[in-house]
């Protein structure tokens, strides 16, 4: 909950909604959730903000949401048909039933059940967030891309970052795991369509909270869902597409060699050079802690100036896949 950007940004967004909708220009039910991270929200610590980690159990709050796929599976084998359409409402009114099943034990798996009930019949789900110190960036799948590329070029998403499976669970990527995980176990045998298009969008850094920029953030999702038609009007022009997709497995993690002051080469959203850069960081005093390869500084710079020996110091978006595993981890 230490991720304010995206509160700013809903509360514009909150503000337009209800102009559009006493105007009658809202062509879709539209769920905002101004603050998603309530039991963030309620953690300080001397007077810092933390609101990462649930306290009793060391868990990020943007991870380890449930995944359903293995029992709808077992639920739907009997009942799905050769019918697209009749199937996609069979497995929303299924995921509806097993997310009300649920009774979590507490207050982390509750508030994970309750934004999974907000979300299990969108079609559209995009989860606003932001990283230390960061352009603006986004997560989604190679199935969602297409879909999403409009909102990327409003926006002026500098890194687009495609998996399936990136690792974890977060949010965004959990509701849509049920539809993949149906589409892999019976698609040879029953149509199964994609079910929900998700997107995380990284609003820059935790610092980047103000008026003006989340004004044109919320402009930017306003614009894409009038795109797609969610809201009558005509959008404006498509911008250029700052930077084009690239495997989230493609990016490069730099961690501190060991503990000392960070003095950083390279400003967020640069170019590196992964040779170059070594050959500046060579000395006996200043231990090397450079790119291994050439592409964007991602979203990510720590704001910290201080590192401890193996903390994550940036995350560069290359071009081609290098990574297996956990994607959202060194």
């Amino acid at each position: 909950m230490d991720e304010l950007p995206g509160m700013v940004v809903a509360w514009y967004l909150k503000r337009r909604f209800a102009e559009l909708e006493a105007a009658g220009r809202l062509a879709a039910r539209i769920v905002l959730v101004p603050v998603a991270n309530p039991a963030g929200l309620n953690q300080h610590w001397f007077g810092a903000q933390m609101g990462r980690f649930d306290m009793h159990s060391g868990q990020d709050f943007n991870r380890r949401f449930p995944d359903f796929g293995p029992g709808l599976a077992m639920q739907l084998r009997q009942r799905l048909t050769g019918d697209a359409a009749h199937n996609a409402r069979l497995i929303r009114a299924t995921l509806r039933e097993a997310i009300a099943a649920r009774t979590p034990a507490t207050e982390l798996a509750s508030q994970r059940i309750e934004l999974m009930k907000l979300a299990c019949d969108a079609d559209l789900v995009i989860d606003l967030h932001c990283d230390w110190e960061a352009v603006a960036h986004l997560y989604t799948t190679p199935e969602a891309w297409p879909a999403i590329e409009p909102l990327a070029r409003y926006l002026g998403s500098k890194a687009q970052l495609l998996a399936d499976v990136s690792g974890g669970e977060p949010f965004d990527e959990a509701r849509a795991s049920a539809w993949r995980y149906l589409r892999g176990a019976f698609e040879e045998r029953y149509p199964i369509l994609p079910g929900v298009t998700p997107v995380t969008l990284e609003l820059r850094g935790v610092r980047d909270v103000s008026h003006e920029t989340a004004s044109r953030d919320a402009q930017a999702i306003l614009d894409y869902l009038t795109h797609i038609g969610m809201i009558a009007g005509e959008a404006p022009e498509l911008p250029p597409l700052r930077q084009p997709a690239t495997p989230l497995a493609a990016c490069e993690y730099v961690c501190a060699p060991g503990s000392g002051v960070i003095l950083h080469r390279r400003e967020i959203g640069e170019t590196v050079c992964g040779r170059h850069d070594r050959r500046r960081a060579r000395s006996p005093r200043r231990p090397p802690n450079a790119a291994r390869s050439t592409g964007r500084w991602r979203t990510v710079r720590h704001w910290t100036r201080f590192a401890t020996a193996g903390m994550l110091v940036a995350r560069i978006a290359g071009k081609d896949a290098a990574r297996t595993g956990d994607l959202l981890v060194p």
